[in-house]
């Protein structure tokens, strides 16, 4: 789905999307950039995680736990909202809490998703792809947020005045085709190296625990963080994210330099991004494969 999709369908429902929110900053500006461009914008947010500053930028806010999917199915087509985006991180620890089942009781749609499409693999992409399936059976259909706000997308080159130092760029090197082995397997797009050894993959806990967990474990510092797309992103969700609290995740565990993929990792907040790295004397720079391999054979 594109925007000029939207602008294709039945008048009744055209100027209309839906937002599915969790955690973070990517719903807001997604729904700042909608609104916009003239959207009404329909939000359900995950209860407990989606910000509440999305009910004075949407056109209505509910809310839902997790688990109560039929709510949020009857929320859009209530709204006659055909087309929906998915915002934000979702927080999938909650599936080893042990109070889960009482806190996100699941109601039968929740039900029939799990056991007809994701019972037997709870890789990331599975259970968000199973979200979807179970939205498409009421017509719903899932675009990419980034469709409204392409901007978001990092653009390649250096984005600080630091640089990575000749070490520096080895790790960047080593850690680039692990990550991206990483994000093959669906474990997650983040990997943390020191002098071309792993210290830290991310996975269930997301990059700023991954970060801090590498603080941990090299005290010294001075370590790189690489984050890059999985081969084959899809766009509808999960699309790698850094912004304010990833440099403030790094200045704190004593990492260096941030290496991120041109064009295939979203950016939030920008300039306050880039003025924060500058002042902590990180360096992010926005590169691609071909790139790494050519300053290889350099």
């Amino acid at each position: 789905m594109d925007v000029s999709t939207l602008k294709m369908t039945d008048k009744k429902t055209a100027g209309r999307v839906g937002l599915l929110a969790a955690a973070g900053r990517f719903p807001i500006i997604f729904a700042q950039a909608a609104r916009q461009q003239g959207y009404s914008v329909h939000c359900m947010g995950v209860t407990g995680m989606a910000d509440e500053q999305l009910r004075d930028i949407c056109t209505d806010f509910h809310t839902a736990p997790l688990g109560r999917m039929a709510r949020a199915i009857r929320f859009f087509k209530r709204r006659q909202v055909e087309h929906v985006v998915m915002a934000g991180k979702i927080e999938k620890r909650i599936m080893y809490d042990p109070l889960r089942f009482i806190q996100n009781l699941p109601d039968w749609r929740a039900l029939h998703m799990w056991f007809r499409y994701a019972r037997d693999n709870k890789k990331d992409d599975t259970l968000l792809l199973a979200v979807i399936r179970e939205f498409e059976r009421d017509g719903i259909q899932f675009g990419s947020a980034l469709d409204f706000c392409p901007e978001l997308l990092v653009k390649h080159g250096f984005l600080t005045r630091r640089k990575p130092s000749p070490q520096q760029w080895k790790d960047v090197r080593f850690g680039w085709e692990i990550a991206k082995e990483m994000g093959r397997l669906d474990i997650g797009q983040t990997v943390v190296v020191n002098e071309t050894a792993v210290v830290a993959v991310e996975a269930i806990e997301g990059t700023d625990e991954c970060i801090q967990r590498a603080g941990l474990l090299c005290r010294r510092g001075g370590f790189t963080v690489i984050k890059v797309a999985k081969p084959q992103q899809d766009r509808r969700f999960d699309v790698p994210t850094i912004g304010v609290q990833t440099i403030q995740s790094m200045q704190e565990a004593g990492g260096r330099v941030l290496a991120v993929e041109c064009g295939q990792t979203i950016l939030l907040d920008e300039p306050e991004v880039v003025e924060l790295a500058n002042r902590l004397g990180i360096a992010i720079v926005s590169l691609n494969a071909e790139e790494l391999h050519l300053r290889a054979a350099g």
